[in-house]
């Protein structure tokens, strides 16, 4: 790890736009936003309001050992809170692709519990250089393993 990369609101939310721009330049329309809680919620809400199409949430967590900054087993979620069946074009997304472990996990989950998912394309915000998986629409390719601070993590630091 090589320090930490403290993102604001204003970076945070160009982030989110050039991501939004990503997935609508690439003509991919989703019928449902799938965010991974918690650090996909806010790219989730972004994608599901700009491209004016629902959001579901998924809870998948591999950062509980010390106080949240070391990655162990991932845990994801039996259930998806959603208002109708996630079904169709599905866009999967979380705040980063770290290892990419938590991201090709669910990706397999969802094809298991979700049969009617046609297509599946994933996003984030951050991808890091040691990610095994590359998702389909990221703002930034890191060239170091920084932590990165977002701006509704501040909490998290007291």
């Amino acid at each position: 790890m090589s320090g930490k990369l403290h993102i604001d609101y204003a970076q945070y939310h160009h982030l989110i736009d050039r991501v939004v721009q990503a997935v609508q330049q690439s003509g991919f329309l989703p019928d449902c936003v799938l965010g991974v809680s918690r650090g996909g919620l806010f790219l989730a809400d972004g994608l599901s309001r700009s491209l004016r199409k629902p959001m579901a949430v998924i809870a998948a967590s591999s950062y509980r050992e010390e106080a949240g900054t070391s990655q162990g087993e991932l845990q994801i979620s039996a259930s998806i809170a959603a208002v109708s069946p996630v079904k169709g074009r599905v866009l999967l997304v979380d705040d980063l692709a770290d290892t990419g472990h938590t991201m090709q996990a669910l990706c397999g989950h969802l094809q298991a519990i979700c049969p009617g998912i046609s297509e599946l394309k994933t996003a984030v915000v951050w991808v890091k250089p040691g990610s095994v998986f590359k998702p389909d629409f990221a703002a930034e390719y890191l060239e170091s393993d920084v932590w990165i601070v977002q701006p509704f993590e501040t909490r998290d630091f007291l």
